[in-house]
C-alpha cells in the first residue's frame, strides 16, 4: 500500500514538508495546499514559496490547483512545468462554502457539463500529467456515476476519490461500498482518501478494497506523523522524534513569517491533531490553545512530552 500526503491549508506548509520527510517519510507523494490561479497570471509571494524547487529538493511533490477557467489552469501547468514538475493535481473535492459558491472545487462537480468542456481542454493542452481529486458530488452519491463517465474519457494519471458529497463536508461516514464500486469502473488507477486514522483502519480498508493501491492520508498522518512509516512495517513515533519533528516544523515557521507568535498560531492548528496521540491530552491540548504567546506555548507544549504518555495510535476525538 502506498501512501500519499493529503494537502491541509495552513498545516502541510514547505516546512512542515521538509521536516516530515527527513523525520518520518515513506510518504510517495505529497501535495501541496491548493493554488488558486487567476486571470494575473502570477503566483502571489506565499504560492510561490510553496512551490519553489530551492525549497522542496527531495520531496516528491504535486501542486494542486484549484479554478474553474482552463486558461488559468494551463497558465499555471505551463509555469510549473518550467519550475521541473512533471504533474499537477486537479482540485474537485475542496467542500467549503466559499469555494463551492464560485463553483470551484467540489462545486464544479454540480455543473458537469462545464467540466467536461474544462476537461476537454486541459487535457488536449496541458504539458504534464494531471490527476485528479474529487468527492461524489453535491448532495446525492449517485450523482458520480455520470461524472466517472466523464473522467474516464480522459486520461487521468490518478483519480483520488473521497467519498462523501460536498453537503456532507467532513461529517458522515465515507462511503467505501460505492467507492469499491467506482474503482472498479474507473478507467483511471485510483486512490482512497477519508477517514483513515490508524494502521488497523488502514488494515481493514485493505480487505474491503484489495486491488486498490494507494491511499491518501490527512489528518491521521497529521495526527500520527510516522502513520505511513508504520504502514510500511516501521516503528510508532518515539516522544524524541516527535519533539525533534516540531521543533524543526516550529523554527521553520518562526524564519519563515519572521515572527514566533505567527509561528506559534501555525503550531496551535497542528497540536488540535497531534494531541490525540497521547494518552488523556484534551486537558493539554486546550491548554495550547490558550497560551497567549511563544513562551507559554512552548512551556505548555514540553509539558505534554513531559506529563503524558505516547500512544501507539492515534485516538481521534474530531
Amino acid at each position: 500500500m502506498k501512501a500519499e500526503f493529503a494537502p491541509m491549508e495552513g498545516v502541510t506548509s514547505v516546512w512542515y514538508r521538509q521536516a516530515h520527510r527527513r523525520w518520518f517519510g515513506d510518504v510517495e507523494r505529497y501535495y501541496t495546499p491548493f493554488l488558486s490561479p487567476t486571470q494575473d497570471h502570477v503566483f502571489p509571494k506565499r504560492e510561490l514559496r510553496e512551490i519553489d524547487p530551492a525549497g522542496n529538493e527531495g520531496v516528491p511533490l504535486v501542486p494542486q490547483l484549484l479554478t474553474r477557467r482552463a486558461e488559468d489552469f494551463l497558465w499555471a501547468a505551463d509555469a510549473l512545468a518550467d519550475l521541473g514538475y512533471e504533474e499537477v493535481n486537479l482540485n474537485l473535492g475542496c467542500p467549503s462554502g466559499t469555494v463551492t459558491a464560485k463553483r470551484k472545487g467540489a462545486g464544479f462537480l454540480a455543473v458537469p457539463q462545464e467540466l467536461d468542456a474544462f476537461l476537454e481542454e486541459i487535457f488536449s493542452k496541458c504539458p504534464i500529467a494531471i490527476s485528479v481529486k474529487t468527492r461524489l458530488g453535491i448532495s446525492d452519491p449517485e450523482e458520480f456515476w455520470p461524472i466517472l463517465d466523464i473522467y474516464n474519457q480522459y486520461p487521468i494519471k490518478e483519480l483520488i476519490i473521497h467519498p462523501r458529497v460536498q453537503k456532507d463536508q467532513y461529517k458522515n461516514h465515507p462511503r467505501r461500498e460505492l467507492f469499491a464500486a467506482a474503482a472498479a469502473r474507473s478507467r483511471a488507477p485510483v486512490c482512497y482518501n477519508g477517514d483513515l486514522y490508524t494502521t488497523g483502519a488502514v488494515e481493514k480498508f485493505q480487505k474491503d478494497c484489495p486491488n486498490v493501491e494507494r491511499i491518501m492520508l490527512g489528518r491521521g498522518l497529521i495526527g500520527d506523523p510516522a502513520l505511513a512509516r508504520k504502514l510500511a512495517g516501521g516503528p510508532a513515533a518515539s516522544k524524541e522524534e516527535l519533539k525533534g519533528f516540531l521543533a524543526e516544523v516550529y523554527e521553520g515557521y518562526t524564519q519563515g513569517f519572521g515572527s514566533r507568535h505567527s509561528a506559534v498560531l501555525r503550531m496551535k492548528e497542528l497540536w488540535c491533531y497531534l494531541i490525540c496521540l497521547f494518552r488523556d491530552g484534551a486537558k493539554y491540548g486546550k491548554a495550547i490553545r490558550k497560551a497567549k504567546d511563544p513562551a507559554e506555548y512552548e512551556a505548555r507544549a514540553a509539558a505534554v512530552f513531559r506529563e503524558l504518555e505516547l500512544l501507539d495510535d492515534l485516538e481521534p476525538d474530531w
